[in-house]
C-alpha cells in the first residue's frame, strides 16, 4: 500500500492501473478511520484496486465548528487502512486540495435545505466541492459511501447523477457499537457520562421505526414520541429529529415510499447523528385495513 500527497502522483498511478485495465473503487474519509470506514474499504475490496482520501476538507464546516480539533492520526489511518485492504492513501495537505485564489465551488438546491444543510449553511456546498475534486482526481468506477450519513449519500447520488459524472455510488450500512451507538470519529469527544447518554439516540430511533412498523402513518406522531425519549436525557440537546423522503430530502408528513428519520442530537458539546430508513405503501397498507 502507499501513501501519497499530491494530485500528480495519484493521477499517474490511476493512469498505470487504466491501462492495464483495472477497475477502482474510491473511499473518501477524513480520517480518523473506525471500523465503519472499514467496512466501506472491504466493500470496495469488489474492485481490483481501493484508493482511499485521508483529508479534513476545512471549507465543509462552518465558523464556530470543530475543524481545528477533529481528530487526526495519519499512522493510525494508515494501519486501519492495510487491515481492510487498501492499495492506495491520497492524503493532501489543504493547500494542494484547494489554491490560494480558488473561487469555484459546487453548490445544490433542494437535498440540501433540510437536515444537516439546515443546520449547518454551506456544509454540503463545501462536500460537493471536495468530492467532485476527488472524483475528477480519482476517476473512480465506483465509489463508497455510508448511510450514516444519509443526506451525503443522497446528495452525492443527486450530484453524480445532475453533473453526468460517471462514478456509482454506493451506500453502505451504519456500523455500530456493540451497544447501538453509530460509529463515528467525534464519538472520542465522548467522556463516559457522555457516551453512556449518546445512547438515547439510536434507543429512541429504534422506538420510532418499531412504532412505524406498527402502523403508524401519522409521522408528526412517530418524531414526537422519538423527541419526547431523547427529551427524558439531561445531557441530550436535541438539533433536529425528521421525517424526510430518502432520495429527494423533502420533508413528509404520512410514512408513504422510502422514508428517511434522521436526528442530530448534542451530546454536552459533540453533535451527533444517527437515522434509520424504511419503506412502506400507504396503498398497500389502506388495502389491507
Amino acid at each position: 500500500m502507499k501513501i501519497v500527497k499530491t494530485v500528480n502522483e495519484v493521477r499517474e498511478i490511476i493512469k498505470n492501473w487504466k491501462k492495464q485495465g483495472l477497475s477502482i473503487g474510491f473511499v473518501p474519509t477524513m480520517g480518523y478511520l473506525h471500523e465503519g470506514h472499514q467496512s466501506l474499504i472491504r466493500a470496495a475490496g469488489e474492485n481490483d484496486k481501493v484508493v482511499v482520501s485521508i483529508f479534513v476538507n476545512p471549507i465543509q464546516f462552518g465558523p464556530n465548528e470543530d475543524f481545528a480539533s477533529y481528530p487526526r492520526d495519519l499512522d493510525r489511518d494508515t494501519e486501519k487502512c492495510n487491515e481492510a485492504g487498501a492499495d492506495l492513501i491520497f492524503a493532501p495537505e489543504a493547500s494542494e486540495m484547494y489554491e490560494p485564489d480558488f473561487c469555484t465551488f459546487v453548490n445544490m438546491n433542494g437535498p440540501t435545505d433540510e437536515l444537516c444543510g439546515k443546520s449547518r449553511p454551506g456544509h454540503f456546498k463545501g462536500v460537493c466541492t471536495v468530492v467532485s475534486k476527488l472524483f475528477n482526481i480519482v476517476t473512480p468506477d465506483k465509489a463508497y459511501f455510508g448511510q450514516k450519513d444519509a443526506q451525503q449519500l443522497a446528495v452525492i447520488r443527486r450530484m453524480t447523477r445532475d453533473l453526468s459524472i460517471s462514478t456509482e455510488i454506493v451506500g453502505c450500512p451504519i456500523i455500530r457499537e456493540e451497544d447501538g451507538l453509530a460509529k463515528s470519529s467525534r464519538n472520542t469527544y465522548l467522556n463516559d457520562e457522555e457516551r453512556k447518554a449518546a445512547l438515547v439516540i439510536s434507543r429512541s430511533l429504534n422506538e420510532g421505526r418499531k412504532i412505524i412498523e406498527s402502523g403508524e402513518n401519522d409521522l408528526n406522531k412517530v418524531i414526537g414520541q422519538i423527541k419526547l425519549l431523547i427529551e427524558k436525557e439531561p445531557l441530550a440537546k436535541i438539533d433536529y429529529v425528521k421525517a424526510v423522503n430518502a432520495d429527494s430530502i423533502q420533508p413528509i408528513n404520512t410514512a408513504d415510499g422510502k422514508i428517511l428519520i434522521a436526528a442530530a442530537v448534542y451530546i454536552g458539546k459533540t453533535r451527533l447523528i444517527d437515522n434509520f430508513i424504511i419503506e412502506r405503501n400507504a396503498a398497500d397498507d389502506s388495502n389491507n385495513a
